[in-house]
């Protein structure tokens, strides 16, 4: 039993790692159907998709899923507090008047929803699966990428991540 050092925070470190494991896509399929009719239940209005590495079928993936809603300004707000009363606030992502994020660590895989309004800064969501679907050289650089950060902290691949889509978005 290890003894903890007075005044020494013993801070962990999120690792990334990555699979093309076909089941990580399966699972994924699977939950984004369930939370998909869920959500149109709750937000009729909204757009609802499947975003994120399991949305590309062949390439690297955390195995998680990334679900985004897009609905009109004039929604935003109510969207917000009903998927507030869903699901679980991320407090790593900072949230706008155009922007909110939401995670149930719990689920398996992982789910993460990602609340935007259409033609927003914040919209880019399908547009960038669209391009990794559409441009196999892209998809290769960003999985290229991703083995970079294999088994490094989170947070590098996230800041470096963020950096390769800025670099290769338009505006």
């Amino acid at each position: 039993m290890a003894a903890a050092v007075a005044g020494v925070s013993h801070r962990v470190t999120e690792l990334v790692h990555f699979s093309s494991d076909p089941t990580a896509f399966e699972r994924a399929n699977r939950l984004y159907d369930a939370v998909a009719s869920e959500l149109n239940n709750h937000v009729p209005w909204a757009e609802i998709q499947h975003v994120g590495g399991t949305a590309v079928p062949g390439s690297l993936t955390k195995g998680d899923l990334d679900v985004v809603v897009r609905v009109e300004a004039a929604r935003f707000i109510e969207a917000d507090a009903i998927l507030a009363k869903q699901y679980e606030r991320n407090l790593e992502s900072e949230g706008t008047d155009s922007f909110s994020a939401f995670l149930d660590p719990d689920s398996v895989p992982p789910l993460g929803v990602q609340l935007v309004v259409v033609g927003s800064e914040s919209d880019t969501f399908h547009d960038w699966v669209s391009r990794l679907r559409d441009d196999e050289a892209l998809r290769r650089e960003y999985d290229d990428l991703k083995r970079r950060f294999e088994g490094k902290p989170m947070a590098d691949y996230r800041e470096a991540k963020s950096a390769f889509i800025e670099a290769r978005c338009d505006g």
